[in-house]
Protein backbone atom coordinates (compact mmCIF):
# COMPACT_ATOMS: atom_id res chain seq x y z
CA UNK A 1 0.00 0.00 0.00
CA UNK A 2 1.45 3.37 -0.98
CA UNK A 3 1.18 6.72 0.81
CA UNK A 4 -1.58 7.92 -1.55
CA UNK A 5 -3.83 5.07 -0.46
CA UNK A 6 -2.99 5.69 3.18
CA UNK A 7 -3.86 9.37 2.74
CA UNK A 8 -7.13 8.42 1.04
CA UNK A 9 -7.99 6.13 3.94
CA UNK A 10 -7.37 8.96 6.40
CA UNK A 11 -9.53 11.35 4.37
CA UNK A 12 -12.33 8.79 4.20
CA UNK A 13 -12.17 8.14 7.95
CA UNK A 14 -12.22 11.88 8.72
CA UNK A 15 -15.15 12.45 6.36
CA UNK A 16 -17.10 9.58 7.87
CA UNK A 17 -16.49 10.80 11.42
CA UNK A 18 -17.53 14.33 10.47
CA UNK A 19 -20.74 13.23 8.73
CA UNK A 20 -21.79 10.93 11.56
CA UNK A 21 -21.04 13.55 14.23
CA UNK A 22 -22.91 16.31 12.39
CA UNK A 23 -25.81 14.39 10.84
CA UNK A 24 -26.12 11.04 12.62
CA UNK A 25 -25.04 7.40 12.02
CA UNK A 26 -27.12 6.98 8.84
CA UNK A 27 -25.47 9.90 7.05
CA UNK A 28 -22.57 7.80 5.72
CA UNK A 29 -24.96 5.48 3.87
CA UNK A 30 -26.83 8.47 2.44
CA UNK A 31 -23.53 10.01 1.33
CA UNK A 32 -22.57 6.83 -0.55
CA UNK A 33 -26.03 6.57 -2.13
CA UNK A 34 -25.69 10.15 -3.44
CA UNK A 35 -22.11 9.48 -4.56
CA UNK A 36 -23.12 6.37 -6.53
CA UNK A 37 -26.09 8.18 -8.06
CA UNK A 38 -23.79 10.98 -9.26
CA UNK A 39 -21.39 8.40 -10.71
CA UNK A 40 -24.26 6.86 -12.65
CA UNK A 41 -25.44 10.24 -13.96
CA UNK A 42 -21.91 11.10 -15.07
CA UNK A 43 -21.50 7.74 -16.77
CA UNK A 44 -19.07 6.17 -14.31
CA UNK A 45 -21.49 3.86 -12.54
CA UNK A 46 -22.20 0.23 -13.28
CA UNK A 47 -18.85 -0.41 -14.91
CA UNK A 48 -17.66 -3.04 -12.44
CA UNK A 49 -19.45 -5.74 -10.44
CA UNK A 50 -19.52 -5.29 -6.69
CA UNK A 51 -17.83 -8.67 -6.33
CA UNK A 52 -14.95 -7.51 -8.53
CA UNK A 53 -14.69 -4.25 -6.58
CA UNK A 54 -14.44 -6.18 -3.33
CA UNK A 55 -11.81 -8.45 -4.83
CA UNK A 56 -9.84 -5.42 -6.08
CA UNK A 57 -9.95 -3.93 -2.59
CA UNK A 58 -7.94 -6.94 -1.43
CA UNK A 59 -10.67 -9.01 0.22
CA UNK A 60 -11.08 -12.62 -0.89
CA UNK A 61 -14.62 -13.78 -1.64
CA UNK A 62 -15.14 -17.39 -0.63
CA UNK A 63 -18.25 -19.52 -0.93
CA UNK A 64 -19.55 -21.08 2.27
CA UNK A 65 -20.95 -24.11 0.51
CA UNK A 66 -19.93 -27.30 -1.27
CA UNK A 67 -22.14 -29.86 -2.99
CA UNK A 68 -21.50 -32.41 -5.69
CA UNK A 69 -24.10 -30.60 -7.77
CA UNK A 70 -22.14 -27.35 -7.64
CA UNK A 71 -19.16 -29.23 -9.02
CA UNK A 72 -20.80 -31.37 -11.70
CA UNK A 73 -23.07 -28.61 -13.03
CA UNK A 74 -20.22 -26.18 -13.56
CA UNK A 75 -21.80 -23.69 -11.16
CA UNK A 76 -18.72 -23.38 -8.96
CA UNK A 77 -16.54 -22.75 -12.01
CA UNK A 78 -19.01 -20.06 -13.10
CA UNK A 79 -18.84 -18.38 -9.68
CA UNK A 80 -15.05 -18.34 -9.98
CA UNK A 81 -15.21 -16.73 -13.41
CA UNK A 82 -18.13 -14.35 -12.90
CA UNK A 83 -18.05 -13.41 -9.21
CA UNK A 84 -14.32 -13.48 -8.37
CA UNK A 85 -14.79 -16.38 -5.93
CA UNK A 86 -11.34 -17.58 -4.89
CA UNK A 87 -12.02 -20.26 -2.25
CA UNK A 88 -14.66 -22.07 -0.25
CA UNK A 89 -15.46 -23.41 3.19
CA UNK A 90 -17.49 -26.43 4.29
CA UNK A 91 -18.95 -27.79 7.51
CA UNK A 92 -21.03 -30.80 8.61
CA UNK A 93 -24.31 -28.88 8.27
CA UNK A 94 -23.55 -28.11 4.62
CA UNK A 95 -22.75 -31.76 3.85
CA UNK A 96 -25.78 -32.99 5.81
CA UNK A 97 -28.10 -30.81 3.72
CA UNK A 98 -26.39 -31.76 0.46
CA UNK A 99 -26.61 -35.51 1.08
CA UNK A 100 -30.25 -35.26 2.20
CA UNK A 101 -31.44 -32.99 -0.60
CA UNK A 102 -29.35 -34.05 -3.59
CA UNK A 103 -29.39 -37.37 -5.38
CA UNK A 104 -25.83 -36.79 -6.56
CA UNK A 105 -24.45 -38.76 -3.61
CA UNK A 106 -26.63 -41.86 -3.85
CA UNK A 107 -24.38 -43.93 -6.12
CA UNK A 108 -21.27 -43.09 -4.08
CA UNK A 109 -23.01 -43.84 -0.77
CA UNK A 110 -24.31 -47.14 -2.14
CA UNK A 111 -20.90 -48.20 -3.47
CA UNK A 112 -19.07 -47.29 -0.28
CA UNK A 113 -21.68 -49.03 1.86
CA UNK A 114 -21.33 -52.15 -0.26
CA UNK A 115 -17.57 -51.94 0.30
CA UNK A 116 -18.13 -52.01 4.06
CA UNK A 117 -17.77 -48.28 4.77
CA UNK A 118 -20.04 -46.46 7.22
CA UNK A 119 -20.23 -43.45 9.52
CA UNK A 120 -17.21 -41.15 9.70
CA UNK A 121 -15.12 -43.24 7.31
CA UNK A 122 -17.79 -43.05 4.61
CA UNK A 123 -18.36 -39.34 5.16
CA UNK A 124 -14.71 -38.35 4.92
CA UNK A 125 -14.36 -40.27 1.66
CA UNK A 126 -17.33 -38.34 0.22
CA UNK A 127 -16.06 -35.01 1.56
CA UNK A 128 -12.53 -35.53 0.27
CA UNK A 129 -13.85 -36.46 -3.18
CA UNK A 130 -15.76 -33.16 -3.34
CA UNK A 131 -13.11 -30.98 -1.75
CA UNK A 132 -10.21 -32.30 -3.83
CA UNK A 133 -12.21 -31.49 -6.98
CA UNK A 134 -12.91 -28.00 -5.64
CA UNK A 135 -9.25 -27.60 -4.64
CA UNK A 136 -8.24 -28.42 -8.21
CA UNK A 137 -10.60 -25.73 -9.54
CA UNK A 138 -8.99 -23.19 -7.22
CA UNK A 139 -5.43 -24.40 -7.82
CA UNK A 140 -4.68 -21.77 -10.52
CA UNK A 141 -5.62 -19.03 -8.02
CA UNK A 142 -3.55 -20.73 -5.34
CA UNK A 143 -0.50 -20.89 -7.59
CA UNK A 144 -0.94 -17.36 -8.97
CA UNK A 145 -1.09 -15.88 -5.45
CA UNK A 146 1.83 -17.87 -4.15
CA UNK A 147 -0.41 -19.90 -1.84
CA UNK A 148 -2.18 -16.95 -0.23
CA UNK A 149 -5.57 -17.64 -1.83
CA UNK A 150 -7.41 -20.47 -3.59
CA UNK A 151 -8.19 -22.58 -0.51
CA UNK A 152 -10.87 -25.08 0.47
CA UNK A 153 -11.57 -26.20 4.04
CA UNK A 154 -12.44 -29.52 5.69
CA UNK A 155 -13.40 -29.78 9.34
CA UNK A 156 -12.17 -32.46 11.75
CA UNK A 157 -14.93 -34.24 13.65
CA UNK A 158 -16.49 -31.74 16.09
CA UNK A 159 -16.68 -34.57 18.61
CA UNK A 160 -12.92 -34.16 19.02
CA UNK A 161 -13.31 -30.57 20.30
CA UNK A 162 -12.30 -31.60 23.84
CA UNK A 163 -9.50 -33.92 22.73
CA UNK A 164 -6.32 -32.09 21.76
CA UNK A 165 -4.27 -35.19 20.91
CA UNK A 166 -6.84 -36.81 18.63
CA UNK A 167 -7.59 -33.46 16.94
CA UNK A 168 -3.92 -33.13 15.94
CA UNK A 169 -3.84 -36.73 14.74
CA UNK A 170 -7.03 -36.30 12.67
CA UNK A 171 -5.82 -33.01 11.14
CA UNK A 172 -2.51 -34.50 9.97
CA UNK A 173 -4.22 -37.64 8.66
CA UNK A 174 -6.96 -35.84 6.71
CA UNK A 175 -4.56 -33.38 5.11
CA UNK A 176 -2.27 -36.22 4.10
CA UNK A 177 -5.14 -38.13 2.50
CA UNK A 178 -6.23 -35.11 0.45
CA UNK A 179 -2.82 -34.70 -1.18
CA UNK A 180 -3.69 -31.09 -2.03
CA UNK A 181 -1.55 -28.14 -0.89
CA UNK A 182 -4.60 -25.83 -0.87
CA UNK A 183 -6.74 -27.67 1.68
CA UNK A 184 -7.17 -26.16 5.13
CA UNK A 185 -8.08 -28.34 8.08
CA UNK A 186 -10.62 -26.60 10.32
CA UNK A 187 -9.92 -26.73 14.06
CA UNK A 188 -12.09 -24.89 16.62
CA UNK A 189 -10.41 -22.09 18.56
CA UNK A 190 -11.63 -23.43 21.89
CA UNK A 191 -9.48 -23.85 24.99
CA UNK A 192 -8.64 -27.43 23.97
CA UNK A 193 -8.29 -26.45 20.33
CA UNK A 194 -5.61 -23.80 20.90
CA UNK A 195 -2.76 -26.27 21.65
CA UNK A 196 -3.98 -28.43 18.73
CA UNK A 197 -3.67 -25.42 16.42
CA UNK A 198 -0.08 -24.79 17.54
CA UNK A 199 0.94 -28.43 17.12
CA UNK A 200 -0.81 -28.80 13.76
CA UNK A 201 0.91 -25.69 12.40
CA UNK A 202 4.22 -26.99 13.73
CA UNK A 203 3.52 -30.23 11.85
CA UNK A 204 3.20 -28.18 8.65
CA UNK A 205 -0.56 -28.60 8.17
CA UNK A 206 -2.51 -25.48 7.08
CA UNK A 207 -5.26 -24.57 9.56
CA UNK A 208 -8.54 -22.69 9.36
CA UNK A 209 -9.29 -21.76 12.97
CA UNK A 210 -13.06 -21.83 13.38
CA UNK A 211 -15.58 -20.84 16.07
CA UNK A 212 -13.97 -17.53 17.02
CA UNK A 213 -16.34 -14.87 18.33
CA UNK A 214 -14.21 -12.07 19.79
CA UNK A 215 -10.94 -10.18 19.56
CA UNK A 216 -9.63 -12.09 22.58
CA UNK A 217 -10.44 -15.47 21.06
CA UNK A 218 -8.87 -14.34 17.79
CA UNK A 219 -5.68 -13.19 19.52
CA UNK A 220 -5.39 -16.56 21.31
CA UNK A 221 -5.64 -18.32 17.93
CA UNK A 222 -3.14 -15.94 16.33
CA UNK A 223 -0.65 -16.50 19.14
CA UNK A 224 -1.03 -20.28 18.77
CA UNK A 225 -0.29 -19.88 15.06
CA UNK A 226 2.79 -17.75 15.77
CA UNK A 227 4.08 -20.21 18.37
CA UNK A 228 3.81 -23.01 15.82
CA UNK A 229 5.73 -20.93 13.25
CA UNK A 230 8.38 -19.89 15.81
CA UNK A 231 8.97 -23.53 16.66
CA UNK A 232 9.34 -24.39 12.98
CA UNK A 233 11.94 -21.65 12.57
CA UNK A 234 13.83 -22.89 15.63
CA UNK A 235 13.76 -26.42 14.19
CA UNK A 236 15.07 -25.22 10.81
CA UNK A 237 11.75 -25.91 9.04
CA UNK A 238 10.00 -23.83 6.38
CA UNK A 239 7.99 -21.06 8.14
CA UNK A 240 5.45 -20.83 5.30
CA UNK A 241 2.44 -22.67 6.71
CA UNK A 242 -0.79 -20.86 5.87
CA UNK A 243 -3.65 -20.21 8.26
CA UNK A 244 -6.84 -18.19 8.55
CA UNK A 245 -8.78 -17.19 11.67
CA UNK A 246 -12.58 -17.24 11.29
CA UNK A 247 -14.66 -14.71 13.23
CA UNK A 248 -18.38 -15.54 13.33
CA UNK A 249 -20.45 -12.38 12.92
CA UNK A 250 -24.22 -12.71 12.48
CA UNK A 251 -24.69 -15.05 15.46
CA UNK A 252 -24.02 -12.07 17.73
CA UNK A 253 -27.03 -10.24 16.39
CA UNK A 254 -29.23 -13.32 16.60
CA UNK A 255 -28.23 -13.70 20.26
CA UNK A 256 -29.40 -10.19 21.24
CA UNK A 257 -32.41 -9.94 18.95
CA UNK A 258 -35.32 -8.39 20.87
CA UNK A 259 -32.99 -7.74 23.83
CA UNK A 260 -31.64 -4.38 22.68
CA UNK A 261 -33.37 -1.21 21.42
CA UNK A 262 -34.34 -1.08 17.75
CA UNK A 263 -31.56 1.32 16.83
CA UNK A 264 -28.99 -1.19 18.10
CA UNK A 265 -30.42 -4.20 16.24
CA UNK A 266 -27.99 -5.87 13.80
CA UNK A 267 -25.06 -3.72 14.95
CA UNK A 268 -23.35 -5.86 17.58
CA UNK A 269 -21.76 -8.37 15.19
CA UNK A 270 -20.25 -5.63 13.05
CA UNK A 271 -18.91 -3.79 16.12
CA UNK A 272 -17.25 -7.00 17.36
CA UNK A 273 -15.77 -7.54 13.88
CA UNK A 274 -14.38 -3.99 13.83
CA UNK A 275 -12.74 -4.53 17.22
CA UNK A 276 -11.21 -7.80 16.00
CA UNK A 277 -9.99 -6.11 12.82
CA UNK A 278 -8.20 -3.48 14.88
CA UNK A 279 -6.53 -6.30 16.86
CA UNK A 280 -5.55 -7.96 13.58
CA UNK A 281 -3.96 -4.80 12.24
CA UNK A 282 -2.12 -4.16 15.52
CA UNK A 283 -0.72 -7.69 15.50
CA UNK A 284 0.59 -7.26 11.95
CA UNK A 285 2.58 -4.19 13.04
CA UNK A 286 4.01 -5.84 16.18
CA UNK A 287 7.72 -6.52 16.51
CA UNK A 288 6.99 -10.20 17.15
CA UNK A 289 5.20 -10.54 13.83
CA UNK A 290 7.80 -8.56 11.89
CA UNK A 291 10.48 -10.92 13.16
CA UNK A 292 8.50 -13.88 11.81
CA UNK A 293 7.77 -12.08 8.54
CA UNK A 294 11.48 -11.39 8.17
CA UNK A 295 12.08 -15.13 8.40
CA UNK A 296 9.60 -15.74 5.59
CA UNK A 297 6.35 -16.41 7.49
CA UNK A 298 2.96 -15.43 6.07
CA UNK A 299 0.24 -13.60 8.03
CA UNK A 300 -2.67 -15.61 9.37
CA UNK A 301 -5.47 -13.82 7.53
CA UNK A 302 -8.69 -12.80 9.23
CA UNK A 303 -11.83 -14.41 7.82
CA UNK A 304 -15.42 -13.22 8.32
CA UNK A 305 -17.76 -16.20 8.77
CA UNK A 306 -21.49 -16.44 9.45
CA UNK A 307 -22.13 -13.48 7.14
CA UNK A 308 -25.56 -14.42 5.88
CA UNK A 309 -28.24 -12.01 7.16
CA UNK A 310 -30.57 -13.75 9.62
CA UNK A 311 -33.00 -10.85 10.13
CA UNK A 312 -35.52 -10.71 7.24
CA UNK A 313 -35.98 -7.01 7.93
CA UNK A 314 -32.32 -6.20 7.34
CA UNK A 315 -30.35 -5.91 4.12
CA UNK A 316 -29.41 -9.29 2.65
CA UNK A 317 -25.92 -7.93 1.99
CA UNK A 318 -25.47 -6.28 5.40
CA UNK A 319 -22.40 -8.20 6.56
CA UNK A 320 -20.68 -8.09 3.17
CA UNK A 321 -20.95 -4.34 2.67
CA UNK A 322 -20.05 -3.56 6.30
CA UNK A 323 -16.97 -5.81 6.47
CA UNK A 324 -15.06 -4.84 3.33
CA UNK A 325 -11.37 -4.75 4.26
CA UNK A 326 -8.06 -5.53 2.54
CA UNK A 327 -6.08 -8.64 3.50
CA UNK A 328 -9.19 -10.39 4.79
CA UNK A 329 -11.65 -13.03 3.57
CA UNK A 330 -15.44 -13.08 3.60
CA UNK A 331 -16.92 -16.56 3.22
CA UNK A 332 -20.59 -16.21 2.35
CA UNK A 333 -23.58 -18.48 1.80
CA UNK A 334 -24.54 -18.98 -1.83
CA UNK A 335 -27.71 -16.90 -1.41
CA UNK A 336 -25.68 -14.00 0.01
CA UNK A 337 -23.07 -14.20 -2.75
CA UNK A 338 -25.78 -14.01 -5.41
CA UNK A 339 -27.47 -11.11 -3.64
CA UNK A 340 -24.22 -9.15 -3.38
CA UNK A 341 -23.41 -9.82 -7.04
CA UNK A 342 -26.89 -8.62 -8.00
CA UNK A 343 -27.34 -5.47 -5.92
CA UNK A 344 -24.49 -5.13 -3.46
CA UNK A 345 -22.64 -1.85 -3.01
CA UNK A 346 -19.16 -0.90 -1.92
CA UNK A 347 -19.48 1.55 0.97
CA UNK A 348 -15.87 2.10 1.89
CA UNK A 349 -13.65 -0.15 3.99
CA UNK A 350 -13.25 -1.00 7.65
CA UNK A 351 -11.13 1.52 9.54
CA UNK A 352 -7.87 0.02 10.78
CA UNK A 353 -8.38 1.67 14.19
CA UNK A 354 -11.78 0.02 14.74
CA UNK A 355 -13.73 3.18 13.99
CA UNK A 356 -16.82 3.52 16.18
CA UNK A 357 -16.61 -0.04 17.56
CA UNK A 358 -15.82 0.84 21.18
CA UNK A 359 -18.40 3.63 21.34
CA UNK A 360 -21.07 1.30 19.97
CA UNK A 361 -20.07 -1.55 22.28
CA UNK A 362 -20.26 0.86 25.23
CA UNK A 363 -23.79 1.78 24.15
CA UNK A 364 -24.71 -1.90 23.89
CA UNK A 365 -23.22 -2.49 27.32
CA UNK A 366 -25.49 0.18 28.75
CA UNK A 367 -28.36 -1.69 27.10
CA UNK A 368 -27.38 -4.81 29.06
CA UNK A 369 -25.04 -6.65 26.67
CA UNK A 370 -21.99 -8.26 28.33
CA UNK A 371 -19.94 -8.99 25.20
CA UNK A 372 -17.19 -10.90 27.05
CA UNK A 373 -19.64 -13.31 28.65
CA UNK A 374 -21.63 -13.59 25.43
CA UNK A 375 -18.48 -14.45 23.42
CA UNK A 376 -17.82 -17.38 25.75
CA UNK A 377 -21.42 -18.55 25.54
CA UNK A 378 -21.53 -18.23 21.75
CA UNK A 379 -18.41 -20.38 21.43
CA UNK A 380 -19.91 -23.02 23.73
CA UNK A 381 -23.20 -22.87 21.85
CA UNK A 382 -21.33 -23.12 18.54
CA UNK A 383 -19.52 -26.24 19.76
CA UNK A 384 -22.83 -27.82 20.80
CA UNK A 385 -24.39 -26.86 17.46
CA UNK A 386 -21.49 -28.39 15.51
CA UNK A 387 -21.81 -31.58 17.60
CA UNK A 388 -25.51 -31.79 16.74
CA UNK A 389 -24.83 -31.16 13.06
CA UNK A 390 -22.22 -33.91 13.06
CA UNK A 391 -24.58 -36.39 14.72
CA UNK A 392 -27.32 -35.41 12.27
CA UNK A 393 -24.88 -35.99 9.42
CA UNK A 394 -23.96 -39.46 10.71
CA UNK A 395 -27.68 -40.30 11.08
CA UNK A 396 -28.31 -39.03 7.55
CA UNK A 397 -25.56 -41.23 6.10
CA UNK A 398 -26.80 -44.26 8.03
CA UNK A 399 -30.41 -43.81 6.93
CA UNK A 400 -29.39 -43.09 3.34
CA UNK A 401 -27.20 -46.19 3.27
CA UNK A 402 -30.01 -48.34 4.66
CA UNK A 403 -32.55 -46.94 2.21
CA UNK A 404 -30.30 -47.53 -0.81
CA UNK A 405 -29.43 -51.05 0.36
CA UNK A 406 -33.10 -51.87 0.79
CA UNK A 407 -33.92 -50.45 -2.64
CA UNK A 408 -31.19 -52.58 -4.24
CA UNK A 409 -32.41 -55.75 -2.50
CA UNK A 410 -35.97 -55.05 -3.66
CA UNK A 411 -34.78 -55.03 -7.29
CA UNK A 412 -33.51 -58.56 -6.87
Amino acid sequence: MDNTLLDNNHVEADLRNHLECEFGPQSWDRYWAIFEALRAVLGYGGTMKATQQLHDLGQSLWLDNITRGLLTSGTLRRYINEFSVTGLTSNPTIFDKAIKDEGFYDDAVHQKTAAGKSGEALFFELALEDLTQAADLFRPVHDATGGIDGWVSLEVSPLLADDTTDTIKAAVELHGRAKRPNLFIKIPGTREGIPAIEETIFAGVPVNVTLLFSREQYVAAAEAYMRGIERRIDAGLDPKVESVASIFVSRWDVAVKNKVPGELQNRLGIAIAKRAYKGYRELLTSSRWWKLAGAGARPQRLLWASTGTKDPGASDTLYIEALAAPDTINTMPEKTLLAFADHGKMRGELPADGGDAEALLAELSRAGVDDAALATELQREGTRSFDKSWNDLMDCIASRSAMLKKATQAKW
